[in-house]
């Protein structure tokens, strides 16, 4: 395990450089675990006088485990011993008996973090699926682990004491159901349990699907462990497990201890013993900086990687994907199986139907009633304009329609009809992201441009937009063109300064939309060729627009907005709606949920640094930094070569 590229820069940052040789001087010995090597190791600080330090996984690793090839996000690296053998007390121990504890801000982000790792089903490992239901609750849970493990070594633990801690179970829970849980390795092969099928009865029934290990602890009435981690986690959701060994959470008041540790007698809470576990003891470690980190950037993380693991691990089908698109394609979506492309539909729907893949397809090129997922360019897209062939940082993939027909339920619709109960932390996290983008000055596509001197008086801002984009032909009210737009705003506000902002595709000449100059007179009073439109929404006092994405970046700057058509954005209590709102959007919400919802929930994003999925707060900083994609011949023509490798990727799979 040394030898893991990630293992090795991680212990190089917290200042334990790793090298071959033999100890000298201040050296110290670096040992994994208990296994073969850790023995020889301890062999070599005895001989040599060296220190011994212990290294580990820390306990939110990654979504598969090591022997699968996933490098881990931290570590647990200590000078006393390993967290899992009482043989001796770890630091992780020594934090739990002498440490405070009581810092009232620790303890509330401990709580949070909590809370976002029962909601966003975040363990160890993470190659599960949260839509897979668990068994109806009012079970027992017994927890299988690996035999020869060395944490079940450390706690004295073989068959026979697992069968004890089962028919423990099952004696001191008369009439219930029993559900053992299976290790992840078990079952996928690569280390035995210690239960077997023979152990099985009418009312003992083996786990081993790739289930939620919170659904399990939701649906169980009690939990029975050796020093399985989901005996911690069973703390974490509620429960005050039945505990055969001595695990690091053992002996804190928060377990019934069938061995009981004498020396540990002080009594935790929860947010205690999780705040020195999964806080202060590990060595935390952030891959798109290369930097060490605290706990919420690892969830953040994990967060990212796990949701693109699990939408995308039975591969996709991709349809009606233009060549430069398909190498971003297979980037966003290729964390599974991969994506394969087919241009015909019939060919796709056989494809996805003969390989159980899922089928998408870019919005634009369905029809309403295809059964699939529609796929677009997210709203935090790049340095650049889509038409010039900039590959995106993020897209959306909708299951149910697409954000910018509202003839159509979407998935955005769902997510923000339920957005009106979020936690504290996400409205938080929504707030930071907002003040973000709004000191960054960050839009859809932050483009540049000089803001000339603006009038004095009430100034509204009319975004133009393409006017044959399907977000006009599907979400447009009566007023389906920029000069319809511009005279419907000039009618209804007389005496004020209309600034006319033409869309950048139109500027460019790669769209619809432009008006003959003659027709702007005496509807706009001055049209703002190439300004940069968030520097202009800082100056102006309202946006009118159909269906403009400017619009929500206006609310998100406290800008009121008129809106004449139906966007995503427009009826949730937050727009003055003259159009054709559907009566779906029932919820009233803050612009917190509106941003948690639209702009952290729906989009997934990518990271061009690091190459892997990323959280919101990435794609703000790389758009924020440059390192985004930007435009040219020279990336049309790479992007055109990677879409046509991208169409045989499955080849090589």
């Amino acid at each position: 395990m040394m030898a893991d590229a990630r293992i090795r820069r991680i212990l190089t940052l917290s200042g334990h450089k790793p090298h071959i040789g033999w100890p000298t001087g201040a050296d110290a010995v670096l040992v994994w675990g208990a296994g073969k090597t850790a023995a020889r190791g301890a062999k070599m600080a005895a001989r040599t006088g060296a220190r011994q330090i212990w290294v580990e996984d820390a306990f939110l690793r990654s979504i598969r485990p090591g022997r699968a090839g996933d490098p881990p996000l931290g570590l647990l690296i200590d000078e006393r011993g390993l967290h899992f053998d009482p043989a001796q007390p770890s630091s992780l121990e020594l934090l739990l008996a002498r440490h405070p504890l009581d810092d009232t801000a620790l303890l509330d982000r401990a709580r949070v973090c909590i809370a976002r790792m029962r909601a966003l089903h975040l363990s160890k490992y993470n190659a599960y699926d949260p839509e897979v239901p668990a068994p109806p609750a009012g079970y027992v849970l017994v927890v299988d682990q690996v035999a020869g493990d060395a944490s079940v070594s450390a706690s004295k633990g073989n068959r026979n004491r697992f069968l004890e801690m089962l028919w423990d179970a099952v004696e001191e829970n008369p009439g219930q159901r029993i559900l053992i849980r299976t290790h992840p390795e078990t079952a996928a092969g690569h280390r035995a349990g210690h239960y077997r099928p023979e152990d099985a009865t009418d009312r003992i029934t083996l786990c081993d699907a790739e289930l939620s290990p919170w659904h399990l602890l939701e649906g169980a009435t009690a939990v029975y462990t050796l020093s399985s981690q989901l005996g911690f986690e069973a703390i974490l959701a509620g429960h005050r497990p039945h505990v055969y060994g001595q695990p690091f959470y053992a002996g804190w008041g928060l377990t019934q201890d069938r061995m009981p540790l004498t020396r540990r007698q002080r009594n935790l809470t929860p947010a205690q013993l999780f705040a020195a576990a999964m806080m202060l003891y590990p060595t935390w470690y952030d891959p798109y900086s290369d930097s060490l980190c605290e706990l919420e950037r690892v969830i953040d993380t994990l967060e990212a990687e796990t949701r693109a693991w699990r939408d995308d691990r039975a591969g996709w089908v991709a349809s009606g994907m233009r060549l430069w698109k398909r190498s971003t394609l297979a980037r966003f979506y290729g964390h599974g199986e991969g994506v394969r492309f087919a241009d015909d539909v019939d060919r796709a729907v056989e494809l996805s139907e003969d390989t159980g893949r899922k089928w998408m397809a870019w919005a634009g090129k369905t029809e309403p009633d295809w059964q699939l997922t529609r796929v677009e360019d997210g709203f935090l897209r790049s340095r650049g304009l889509g038409a010039e062939l900039v590959p995106p940082l993020s897209l959306v993939a909708d299951s149910r329609g697409i954000y910018y027909d509202p003839t159509l339920k979407s998935d955005l619709e769902v997510i923000l009809n339920n957005s009106t109960g979020l936690r504290a932390d996400q409205r938080d996290r929504a707030a930071r992201l907002i003040r973000s983008l709004t000191d960054l000055g960050l839009s859809k596509y932050n483009l540049s441009g000089a803001v000339p001197d603006l009038p004095s008086g009430p100034l509204i801002l009319v975004p133009g937009q393409v006017e044959d984009d399907a977000s006009i032909r599907l979400g447009a009210g009566e007023e389906r063109t920029n000069l319809a737009l511009l005279r419907r705003v000039r009618a209804e506000n007389p005496e004020a300064t209309i600034l006319y902002k033409p869309h950048p595709d139109v500027e460019a000449g790669l769209r619809q939309g432009a008006i003959a100059p003659a027709d702007l007179a005496g509807l706009a009073d001055l049209v703002l060729d190439r300004a940069d439109p968030i520097a202009l929404l800082g100056r102006v006092d309202q946006v009118w627009t159909m269906t403009s994405t400017l619009g929500f970046e206006a609310l998100i700057r406290g800008v009121p907005v008129t809106v004449l058509g139906a966007p995503f954005y427009a009826g949730w209590g937050l727009t003055r709606d003259l159009g054709p709102v559907p009566s779906r959007r029932r919820a009233r919400l803050t612009i917190e949920e509106l941003v948690h919802g639209t702009l952290i929930a729906y989009p997934r994003y990518f990271d061009p640094v690091s190459g892997r999925p990323c959280p919101v707060e990435i794609a703000v900083q790389r758009l924020a930094e440059g390192h985004a994609p930007k435009g040219g011949a020279h990336l049309r023509l790479l992007a055109k070569a990677q879409g046509l490798l991208a169409n045989y990727a499955h080849l090589w799979r």
